[in-house]
């Protein structure tokens, strides 16, 4: 049982209800970290203490269960104020306090989860209470206590608890250090603007310089992805990706055999016989099996796809080869696969990237996608003026119901990249939605931390497609923490099964490649045109390009951490190796090892990175039976999907949710056909 969920701003007491309070504060400095976080573990375990402490007979749902719920809320907002710096703090010192109290904080969770006696208390809760007496979601809340702490062996001999405690304190540990070494990584590979050819103006001229006036790549997303795609030297490209592929090599390779080691023993001493069955229990897949059949069939189903992609690309290095006097190798390098899949696109697509993402200046993409957001989920957005944030690119917005006016909660958006920060796309939850001690709802509040192409002196934020993309799916689970109604902190937000977590921000993302939409939040940032439609329309048929590859890439990943957690002592980085040749047909190169870069296998996606593809079945189900066939901007549709899909939370099985909004059972065939492939019985997609 992990400590229960909280508000923030408190290991100060909390008294009157306050529902539209912001607990969160920024402020703090490294030794006030330091100490809040021995009061709040101190003050958390106080409560355990009463409910371990009970005799059967003084054993009730207010001095059990609630005391639990109630904890649950204050903990989880006083542990993301410590925890969440070390992702965005702009001082090395805050970030590491944060990052040591986290250490700590998840010791502490693996001791309060670990607890006999509190589990022994929930047990005799279970066995007095009437069930029909508590309401459904306290039922769930009381059964998930049960089923949580049996998975951390608290029915087992108590010899066997010690390992378990010991190995999860290691595990979380581990994953910290793996992920930090990641965001502290300053590499950077110097180069004259030759080296850099194909890469525009605007690119080169927002790059530092190094003291001999070669200009500064760093190994960060704004940079990577660009020069992959953009960059006509090859060997430019291959320095670059060996670089990407090699960031913390050392370190995060023992960490991760040692990860991958631990996990297996403690799900043995659980009774699983691997880890991916152990995490798969709670999920929709249930098994490794179903899992890997999954995989497995896609996998033949877009080979052919792969195969023909490949040849394409091919051919366009071939052409490019001669043209430009290099020798040809007739082979795809790991360092070719971006560059032409993006030739891809501009040749037979005719989507020229760096022209378009002049339509796509950040504050119009903002704009834009705020508005799509409020008026199919019935929400307005209000930017809190003077809001304390922890940077100054930082920006805070209020979200209230429209039809009631009432708050429902609050988002802070952190969108650049800087030293130090979270180097990926992703949204924290801070403050959880749910009910509070007193009964009174407390609103949730969540970021979303990116890092986007920042602004220079002579143009705004440009942001390629892709990145418009990115800022659907992420601001989409913004809006499941925020408009989830769950009474329990473990159910709210995108608390789901980690299979269909992604899946209502992958439905999202379906309005970056629609035309309404799409003209909505773009706007040439020197004329205020818009985009032309000959180019909206290219850019919309371009979604099939390279669909074969790309999904097959992320069978490749899906696979790799299936093996490290089915397999015994596999090594990451051949297994690697092995599956993109196998299934890709791309070698990877050699001397790197991308699984140590890979921060999904230390970062709760453990045996369950298939859920991208898997959650994407469900939300192309939901995309083209409800909004495609109703409207893309359907208010009516929007709030059927935010009443059925968002509200609940995690408070009922992802299952119980689809059919509601679909009205039926899910099926796979919008899934396939989104990927190109016939389904049976039905018409090849419309381009």
């Amino acid at each position: 049982m992990k400590p229960p969920a909280a508000c923030a701003g408190e290991v100060l007491d909390v008294a009157s209800p306050c529902p539209m309070v912001n607990y969160l504060r920024w402020d703090l400095s490294a030794q006030q970290i330091e100490e809040l976080t021995r009061e709040l573990m101190e003050k958390t375990k106080r409560v355990y203490d009463q409910v371990g402490a009970q005799e059967f007979e003084d054993v009730s749902y207010e001095s059990t269960l609630k005391a639990l719920a109630d904890v649950e809320v204050s903990y989880t907002v006083q542990r993301n104020i410590l925890d969440f710096p070390q992702h965005v703090s702009p001082s090395k010192e805050i970030r590491t306090a944060s990052t040591e109290a986290d250490r700590k904080l998840s010791e502490f969770d693996v001791e309060m989860s670990m607890r006999q006696d509190v589990y022994q208390r929930i047990v005799w809760l279970q066995e007095k209470v009437e069930k029909d007496t508590l309401r459904p979601e306290a039922t769930r809340y009381l059964e998930r206590l049960i089923k949580l702490s049996r998975r951390n062996g608290l029915h087992l001999p108590e010899e066997t608890q010690q390992k378990i405690k010991n190995i999860k304190k290691k595990l979380s540990l581990l994953c910290i250090d793996f992920n930090k070494n990641l965001n502290e990584d300053t590499t950077f590979l110097p180069f004259t603007r030759e080296e850099l050819g194909g890469l525009p103006e605007d690119f080169l001229n927002s790059l530092e310089k190094t003291e001999d006036d070669k200009l500064k790549v760093t190994l960060k997303y704004p940079h990577y992805f660009p020069l992959l795609k953009k960059c006509y030297v090859p060997e430019t490209r291959r320095k670059v990706e060996e670089a990407f592929n090699c960031r913390c090599k050392a370190e995060n390779c023992a960490i991760l055999k040692e990860l991958v080691a631990l996990r297996a023993q403690k799900s043995s001493l659980l009774g699983f016989s691997t880890h991916a069955d152990y995490v798969l229990e709670m999920n929709m897949a249930k098994t490794s099996q179903v899992v890997a059949t999954f995989l497995d069939e896609l996998a033949q189903k877009l080979k052919p796809l792969g195969e023909q992609e490949r040849a394409a690309i091919l051919e366009l290095k071939k052409a490019e080869c001669e043209r430009r006097g290099l020798p040809y190798d007739a082979r795809i390098n790991a360092w070719d696969m971006r560059y032409y899949m993006n030739q891809v696109e501009e040749m037979r697509y005719s989507v020229d990237q760096n022209l378009l993402k002049e339509y796509f200046p950040m504050q119009v993409v903002t704009q834009g996608l705020l508005a799509i957001y409020q008026e199919l989920l019935g929400l307005t957005f209000d930017r809190e003026e003077g809001a304390t944030v922890w940077h100054k690119d930082v920006t805070l917005y209020t979200v209230r119901d429209s039809a009631s006016g009432q708050v429902i909660g609050k988002f802070y958006l952190d969108l650049y990249p800087r030293e130090g920060k979270y180097g990926h796309a992703a949204c924290f939850g801070l403050q959880p939605g749910c009910l509070r001690p007193d009964g009174s709802r407390q609103i949730s509040i969540a970021a979303m931390v990116a890092n986007f192409t920042k602004p220079t002196p002579d143009a705004p934020a440009l942001l390629q497609h892709d990145e418009v993309e990115t800022y659907f799916h992420e601001f989409g689970h913004v809006m499941h923490q925020l408009c989830s109604q769950a009474e329990f902190a473990m159910f709210s937000g995108t608390h789901v099964e980690r299979d269909f977590v992604e899946a209502p921000s992958q439905m999202l993302e379906n309005w970056v490649w629609e035309r309404e939409p799409l003209l909505r939040m773009s706007r040439h940032y020197r004329t205020g045109d818009a985009v032309p439609p000959g180019l909206l329309d290219k850019l919309i048929q371009s979604r099939q390009a390279n669909t074969g590859l790309f999904n097959l890439r992320q069978i490749v990943l899906a696979k790799v951490d299936q093996a490290l957690h089915t397999q015994t002592g596999a090594d990451p980085a051949e297994e690697y190796a092995r599956l993109c040749q196998e299934i890709l047909g791309v070698p990877a190169t050699p001397g790197t090892n991308m699984p140590a870069t890979f921060g999904h296998l230390a970062g709760g996606y453990d045996a369950q990175y298939y859920g991208y593809l898997w959650s994407e079945v469900y939300s192309t189900d939901m995309f083209h039976t409800r909004f495609k066939q109703e409207g893309v901007l359907n208010s009516k549709v929007g709030m059927d999907y935010r009443s059925c899909i968002l509200r609940p939370g995690g408070s009922q099985d992802a299952s119980a949710m689809l059919k509601c909004f679909l009205g039926r059972e899910p099926r796979q065939d919008a899934f396939l056909l989104s990927k190109g492939l016939l389904v049976e019985g039905s018409e090849p997609p419309a381009c």
